[in-house]
């Protein structure tokens, strides 16, 4: 059976609707490309979320993960993507998203965009 990056981002019922709760999740592999260079850029993308009704199912979170890999991007407009669509796909009452750049031309960049109250 092929797996083939995707940018469908499932979402299944927040089994626990009555509290709120935090769900994090770190993908240590994430490669994109540099829009300048087409070099690939890796990272660690840390995702944090409280959820309301709908939680993100994992493996549709690492296949749209993947669907980066031949994206060329800017760190910056990757993370905020990344928080526009899982936001969209889940509404959550507050989503964080950490992108942890490898080191490129000896900068060490780190993004963070987040939506929503913490509560």
């Amino acid at each position: 059976m092929s797996i083939q990056p995707s940018q469908n981002i499932e979402i299944f019922p927040n089994p626990q609707t009555e509290r709120r709760y935090t769900i994090t999740m770190e993908c240590p592999e994430f490669t994109c490309l540099c829009p300048r260079t087409g070099q690939p850029d890796f990272a660690t993308v840390r995702i944090r979320y409280t959820p309301d009704t709908h939680c993100i199912e994992l493996k549709s979170l690492k296949l749209y993960l993947w669907s980066f890999r031949n994206q060329g991007a800017f760190h910056e407009a990757v993370v905020n993507k990344i928080l526009d669509d899982l936001s969209t796909a889940c509404k959550p009452y507050f989503m964080e998203i950490i992108g942890d750049f490898y080191v490129r031309g000896g900068i060490h960049t780190t993004v963070t965009a987040s939506m929503g109250e913490e509560s």
